[in-house]
């Protein structure tokens, strides 16, 4: 059973900090391709920052220099960390996972709220 589960949203004020986290089980963060996701109020999924084959990450322009991702392979875990948090930042931030093979993220977390206001 493959799951993801999200934690470490919440309410902040701009310029405030949070880490999120992806907990994964059913198979290796490590030998996987994983990334963030976020949707926030009337726009559509984005894509945040990710972790490919090369094990090179990745970001969005508008959260580079801010957000930082990296996995603990010996906990399984996925995390990104958010500093200079803008309300524009504000979405729900899921997290995602896929064979690095494949093509498409098909495992999805339930998603964590993040507001900044």
């Amino acid at each position: 059973d493959v799951q993801l589960v999200e934690s470490g949203g919440g309410s902040v004020q701009p310029g405030g900090s949070l880490r999120l986290s992806c907990s994964a089980s059913g198979f290796s963060a490590r030998r996987s391709c994983m990334g963030w996701f976020r949707q926030a109020p009337g726009k559509g999924r984005e894509g945040v920052a990710k972790v490919d084959g090369d094990g090179v990450m990745r970001y969005v322009d508008s959260v580079k220099g801010r957000f930082t991702i990296s996995k603990d392979n010996a906990k399984n875990t996925l995390y990104l960390q958010m500093n200079s948090l803008k309300p524009e930042d504000t979405a729900m931030y899921y997290c995602a996972a896929r064979g690095c093979w494949y093509s498409e993220y098909n495992y999805w977390g339930q998603g964590t709220q993040v507001t900044v206001s």
